[in-house]
Order: C-alpha cells, then sequence, then structure tokens
C-alpha cells in the first residue's frame, strides 16, 4: 500500500528553481510539494554558479528571499575581458545602467529552504524511485519511495525541475521531445580558497595555455577556474601547480594582486550546450537544467532557471486565479524564445574565450579579431553587457 498526497503542484528537485517556483506558489496561496532525492545537507552543499543577472536579483527579492543576499552579496559595475594579457572592462552599469550580484547558488539554496521550511513547506529529501506518471491526463501522480515507504502524490501539474540527469525529461516521450546539444572538448577546473579575490571584478581570460576565469563569492573566498581536458585527473593538479597556471593565464598586471592558498574544494566539470523541446508534455513542465544546459563562460545557468520559474509560476497563478491557461499553453515557446539567446550567448562567449584541440592558426587569429573589436567598439560591448546583465522576460 501507497500514502496518497494530495496538491496542486508536485515539484521534483529542490534546486534553486524547484525552491523558487515553491516560494512564488506559496506567496500566491497554492500548494505543492517538493520531492528531492539527496540529503538536506547534499543540497545545500553543492558549489554551484555566483553571478545573478538583475533580473535574478528582483525576482528573489519580490519573492521574499533576498534579505541576506542584499545584505551580503557584492554588486559589480563590470568585468574585465582578457587576451593574452591585454585588458578591456565591460561597463555593465555605464552601458546598460544595470549590475550583476555576485552571490553564490549554495548561500541562495540554502535561504530559499529555511524559509521554504519555516513555511511549512513539505520538502521530502531522500525521495528515491520518483516517477511521475499519467502526466497527460488532469491528475497526474509522481510516485516515490522516502524512509523505507511507497507514497504517491496527486496532483493538478508536475514541475520537473530535477536538473540533467533528473527523471522529469525522459518521462517526456521520445515521440514528443527533441534535443539539441554541443559538449565541448574541455572541461574546468575550479578550486575555492579562503583568499581575498585577484580583483574586485570579475576577469574572463583567453590564453594561449587556455581559459581562465577569476571570480569570488565574497571578499574574503575566492572562485578560480582553468581549462583543462576532461580527460585530466584531479590528483594531477597540486594547488602550486594550479596557481602557477592561473598566474601564467591571467597576465602578469593581474597576477601581481594574487593571494595564493590552500583550496577548500577542487573539481572538474565538463561543458556542453543542449536544449530540449518542448518544455511541456500534458502537464508535466520542465524548468532549469531539467530543459537546457550552458556553459558556465556566460555565468547564465542559475539565471536561465530563475527564468524559467518566472514564467511558469506566472502561468499556474494565472490559472488558479481566472483560469486563463493561455500563458500555460505558451509556456513552452515564451521560454525557448529566451533560452535560445541566452544559449546564443554561452556558445559565443566560450567560443571566443577558449583553446580549442583543433582550432587553426586562422581560427585563433579571428578569437583576437573579435576581442580588439569589442576593446575598440562601444556598441559590441553593449551587446554584451546587454546580455550579461540579463535579457527581458517577454
Amino acid at each position: 500500500m501507497s500514502t496518497r498526497h494530495k496538491t496542486q503542484v508536485c515539484i521534483i528537485g529542490s534546486g534553486p528553481a524547484g525552491l523558487l517556483l515553491s516560494q512564488l506558489l506559496h506567496n500566491s496561496g497554492i500548494e505543492s510539494i517538493i520531492l528531492e532525492r539527496q540529503t538536506r545537507e547534499h543540497v545545500e552543499g553543492r558549489i554551484r554558479a555566483g553571478v545573478l543577472e538583475a533580473g535574478s536579483v528582483e525576482a528573489l527579492t519580490e519573492a521574499g528571499i533576498g534579505e541576506r543576499m542584499m545584505r551580503e552579496g557584492l554588486l559589480h559595475d563590470g568585468f574585465n575581458l582578457a587576451f593574452d594579457g591585454d585588458h578591456h572592462r565591460i561597463d555593465l552599469k555605464g552601458l546598460t545602467g544595470k549590475q550583476v550580484m555576485v552571490y553564490g547558488q549554495t548561500e541562495v539554496t540554502r535561504d530559499m529552504i529555511a524559509l521554504r521550511l519555516s513555511q511549512g513547506a513539505e520538502i521530502a529529501f531522500g525521495a528515491q524511485d520518483v516517477l511521475p506518471v499519467d502526466v497527460t491526463s488532469s491528475k497526474p501522480l509522481v510516485k516515490y519511495r522516502h524512509n523505507g515507504a511507497s507514497h504517491e502524490v496527486e496532483c493538478a501539474f508536475v514541475a520537473g525541475c530535477d536538473g540533467f540527469h533528473g527523471v522529469s525529461r525522459n518521462t517526456v516521450l521520445e515521440s514528443v521531445r527533441q534535443t539539441f546539444e554541443r559538449v565541448y572538448p574541455f572541461g574546468w577546473l575550479g578550486i575555492l580558497s579562503d583568499t581575498p579575490p585577484v580583483s574586485h571584478e570579475l576577469i574572463y581570460a583567453n590564453h594561449q595555455r587556455g581559459f581562465a576565469l577569476c571570480s569570488m563569492r565574497s571578499m574574503t573566498r575566492s572562485r578560480y577556474y582553468v581549462q583543462c581536458s576532461t580527460e585530466d585527473d584531479i590528483a594531477n593538479w597540486s594547488d602550486a601547480r594550479f596557481w602557477d597556471e592561473l598566474t601564467a593565464r591571467i597576465g602578469e598586471d593581474a597576477a601581481r594582486n594574487l593571494v595564493r592558498g590552500p583550496s577548500i574544494e577542487k573539481s572538474i566539470a565538463p561543458l556542453r550546450s543542449f536544449v530540449c523541446e518542448p518544455m511541456r508534455h500534458g502537464n508535466l513542465f520542465l524548468a532549469g537544467d531539467a530543459a537546457h544546459i550552458v556553459p558556465p563562460t556566460g555565468a547564465k545557468g542559475l539565471n536561465l532557471a530563475i527564468a524559467d520559474v518566472r514564467y511558469l509560476s506566472r502561468a499556474l497563478i494565472e490559472h488558479y486565479r481566472s483560469g486563463n491557461a493561455a500563458w500555460l499553453d505558451n509556456y513552452s515557446a515564451t521560454c525557448l524564445k529566451r533560452i535560445w539567446k541566452v544559449e546564443r550567448f554561452s556558445w559565443y562567449m566560450s567560443m571566443m574565450l577558449h583553446q580549442f584541440p583543433d582550432d587553426s592558426a586562422f581560427g585563433k587569429k579571428m578569437q583576437r579579431a573579435e576581442f580588439d573589436y569589442i576593446a575598440s567598439s562601444e556598441t559590441a560591448s553593449r551587446a554584451i553587457a546587454e546580455n550579461y546583465v540579463g535579457l527581458p522576460l517577454d
């Protein structure tokens, strides 16, 4: 026998997409249950992105989640592009009137979980064998096991916010879904260190030895990356080797301010571009990494997930408020129109800043010409700035 639960929206996944959706629905009086495969400790400990678009900051603040973010987050007016030691600053505020916020996804997730639980939200951490069924009916079910017992959630809608490796996307019939993918021939080796950042703004660097990124989580905690082979072994990268490689790639001027220290986290992440269409199948709606992946070069993954949820929450709220299904019917097309623009920007930044194994001398010259054009053209810089601070929602 299974224990039967009833709710309006069953949300699979307690990452930022699922948590924000639950919060926005709660704020409008709509019930939800969240099913999460991992433990709370695992979810809150995952190291992820750290740059929030202006619209994402606005969304979190309006949802009631932004108090600590506004107190501890770092507002940035710009960032730097570097090419073999030459630097060009993208003046985000001057070119667009907007800023971005550096505030780690780990902290966003912790804030969301704490608020949702304080409001009595149902979050089943450690839910196993989650399986959405009958998603094309008016009463979908989501089956799962928790603490050794079988459960079912009867709902009107299922929100698949369970990431790239989750079960939701595969629930969409193969005859219905279409996927588009590019896997990049390199990865990012990242470290976290309790050292002050090398610069008060991010540095994205193209060097003949490979890409590098200087970022931060606070003024005392830094996040750095270097391009590496996907076949590389983390055991081959001592802290000393990493610091030497980063120093070589960001240029002599920037490296003067680099403070070395022991890493507190070190990992290699692959890069891919991926989109699944459509993002709706019956009463199942995909959001965030369940539907799309972007290479992290443009700092868009978390922001895309937040944008999806803003669209989906608006659609569900309108449905329950007035019975109007137009927003739900248009959800996939509306999201995908914006997603492909963001995919383009992330692909563009990745192509410009990385060393590709099969790239010719001509290709390298084109990368340099692109950097020189951006550095000499306010129009080109503004296009990058507009994408970086976040495209508007339709």
